[in-house]
């Protein structure tokens, strides 16, 4: 879910293109969001781009001029039942820079509304969650807004070249041109052109322009393309996985090399035996050969010649993390994930191409990666069919994707909301004949524990143990909006020691049915009024990207459903902690997991402590329980003599302070050696997290 309130952030202030009516819209609104049927309408000859993914269309964009020469955008999309409808009317000054911008409407993250003005040498601006002023001159990227509105940002960008533009309220952009494509469209062939944007996220942000070096598309899981282009995009996005690998290939190769292999002792270090959840003082590892060699303590280890010694006073080694909830990014996003120490994930929703090409990389020493166990979604074919899932019209479609998943080598299958019920019990046993995990999502009208009793091994997302308790108005409508409205509205008011709650949390521990919660969602979903840095967030404002820090770092939460407050929000949140810690005290198996970026994973473990985990207990869930989980722990997982060198040396106590994971000193995966602070450079962190 967080991959989705980030990529429309970014949509909203990095991705573009071109689209035109008549009316003119009034001022955006302190109070409620402007309704749809206020909005902007466009004309019939509007410029039109369509919001697109695997699954199929999500939505609409469309730009067109105003009579008075300003140019308006229009927004509408449904996407798994999360709705954005939005309008935006731009005015640009002399020189191409906007000097006037109005925005109304509603996104998934609530009030669209945003407003900026340059007059008399200055800027100004103000957005439902932050306001400001600075001298005017540079080029102002909003907060929100339609996501094709930035293709004059794009286009400037293209034009100046070396020299960049800056940007409001802060930071720099530059352009630089990759390869070109021809693709096929309503007019016959069409040649693209590949670029890249740095200053907007902390790796270049791809962008494809048209021969007159104009804005085209932007291809990511979610892609914004002309109307009529759809067809091409697949071509576009293999073209741009190509150019973005080659560009990382050789941060792979410096990373990967024979000399980083080379035998390592740490010593005079605190070690975390994630076996048996201790926290063992004045410690030396050795690692030669891509394994563990000898254990024993501080000094006694004798340094072999040649061996590189590292001192781990005030430090602490622990197996390498694992996030649980990841799904694969392109190569830039696995190269950050390794300089955060993450050394092996579970990424629940990747599509067969990328799957195998990943790990085919990964495999051959080209792709600087954790080692990944992947699974593939399975949605029924419907409109708000999950994007990037395959998605079925039968229970033997269904079965046919499964196998297709075993024949891939891939680890399991992931059922959506959308999904026929009847379908999930003879896809599921499929599943099991052929020893691949079942996990999900529970699909509309089904309880989680019919989704267990039908074969989920796994509940993933917090909000589908929470289901359980929710009116049948809720689990009826669960493939939409209503999977974060219902428990954001009643959850509060669940009796957890009832017959029906406690009675779901023993079964779950009597089968062993794995949960991810994911709660670092909730919490920045619930509790947020926006304008401060999430709590996941914080240790890493000024180090990545000041446009990210505005336009998700320190965005508001989940929209208030009417009759709410941000405190009943809060109210719910917390019972949903509570609830973590019932279902770890019952022994529910618990993994970390993100669906995020993977930096919020420390914040993950630490809402565990505040459930009632150890420090150790909750380390284990980011270590040794998910290499059980996935049949990996004979060789991986925690720190012992033979198993593989994966392990992070982090600066501090983990024991007393979880924060300190994200001090990630050193980075040992598959035995090579890595500098973290090498490795975050890298991947475009400009330091370390505070």
């Amino acid at each position: 879910m967080m991959r989705l309130v980030l990529i429309a952030a970014l949509l909203a202030s990095a991705a573009a293109g071109r689209v035109y009516a008549h009316e003119e819209p009034a001022p955006a609104q302190a109070s409620k969001p402007v309704p749809k049927e206020d909005l902007l309408k466009p004309p019939a000859d509007a410029v039109h781009y369509v919001v697109v993914s695997e699954a199929g269309k999500h939505g609409s964009q469309w730009r067109w001029q105003l009579p008075d020469g300003r140019t308006a955008y229009r927004w509408s999309q449904e996407l798994r039942g999360w709705i954005t409808e939005m309008d935006q009317v731009t005015s640009f000054g002399r020189g191409g820079t906007i000097e006037a911008l109005t925005v109304r409407g509603v996104t998934m993250s609530g009030d669209a509304a945003e407003e900026f003005r340059v007059a008399n040498g200055r800027a100004t601006w103000k957005t439902a969650t932050d306001s400001g002023e600075a001298r005017a001159g540079g080029w102002y990227i909003p907060a929100g807004g339609v996501g094709i509105a930035g293709a004059p940002l794009i286009e400037a960008l293209a034009r100046a070249g070396d020299a960049g533009v800056d940007f409001l309220p802060s930071g720099k952009g530059k352009m630089t041109l990759g390869p070109t494509q021809t693709i096929q469209g309503p007019d016959g062939p069409k040649p693209v052109q590949l670029a890249f944007i740095s200053g907007i996220l902390p790796s270049p942000l791809p962008v494809w322009l048209d021969e007159d070096k104009r804005y085209f598309a932007d291809i990511s899981f979610i892609s914004v393309i002309p109307a009529g282009y759809e067809g091409a995009l697949k071509q576009l996005r293999d073209a741009q996985d190509a150019a973005t690998a080659q560009a990382v290939a050789g941060i792979a190769k410096h990373f990967l090399s024979p000399a980083a292999r080379a035998p390592v002792l740490f010593d005079n270090v605190q070690l975390f035996d994630a076996d048996k959840g201790v926290f063992l003082a004045g410690r030396a590892v050795l690692a030669r050969d891509g394994r563990i060699a000898a254990i024993g303590a501080a000094g006694s280890l004798k340094a072999p010649a040649g061996v590189r010694v590292i001192d781990g006073r005030g430090k602490t080694l622990v197996p390498g993390i694992w996030d649980s909830h990841l799904h694969i990014g392109d190569d830039w996003n696995v190269l950050s994930n390794i300089a955060n120490g993450i050394t092996s994930f579970r990424s629940p929703g990747t599509n067969f191409d990328r799957a195998i090409d990943a790990t085919r990389r990964r495999a051959a020493g080209e792709l600087l990666m954790g080692e990944p166990f992947i699974s593939v979604i399975i949605d029924k074919k419907d409109p708000l069919a999950a994007q990037g899932a395959e998605v079925v019209s039968s229970a033997e479609e269904a079965v046919a994707v499964v196998r297709r998943v075993k024949a891939a080598g891939l680890w399991g299958v992931k059922f959506y909301t959308s999904m026929n019920p009847a379908w999930i019990a003879p896809a599921a046993a499929e599943a099991h004949r052929l020893g691949l995990h079942v996990h999900g999502h529970v699909p509309a009208t089904m309880k989680p524990s019919e989704a267990v009793a039908a074969g989920y091994d796994e509940l993933t997302h917090l909000n589908f143990v929470v289901m359980e308790s929710m009116p049948r108005a809720v689990i009826d409508k669960a493939n939409t909006r209503q999977r974060m409205e219902g428990p954001a509205r009643y959850f509060k008011d669940v009796d957890l020691d009832a017959p029906l709650m406690s009675g779901f949390v023993a079964d779950l521990a009597r089968r062993k049915t794995l949960v991810d919660p994911t709660i670092v969602i909730f919490e920045g979903m619930l509790t947020q009024d926006g304008g401060k840095p999430h709590p996941a967030y914080a240790p890493y404002m000024g180090i990545i990207s000041p446009v990210i820090e505005r336009s998700a770092f320190t965005s508001g939460g989940y929209p208030l459903v009417e009759g709410l407050t941000r405190d009943d929000y809060r109210k719910s949140y917390a019972k949903m902690v509570e609830l973590v810690g019932r279902l770890h005290k019952a022994g529910v198996p618990i993994v970390a997991g993100t669906d995020g970026w993977g930096i919020e994973l420390v914040r993950e473990l630490e809402i565990y402590r505040q459930a009632g985990f150890t420090a150790a207990e909750a380390l284990q869930s980011a270590t040794i329980i998910p290499a059980r989980v996935v049949g990996a722990d004979k060789r991986t997982g925690s720190i012992a003599m033979g198993k593989e060198a994966d392990m992070i040396l982090v600066d501090g106590d983990p024991s007393t302070d979880l924060g300190a994971l994200r001090r990630v000193v050193t980075v040992v995966s598959d035995g090579y050696v890595m500098d973290a602070a090498e490795l975050r450079k890298a991947a475009g962190y400009s330091g370390a997290p505070k």
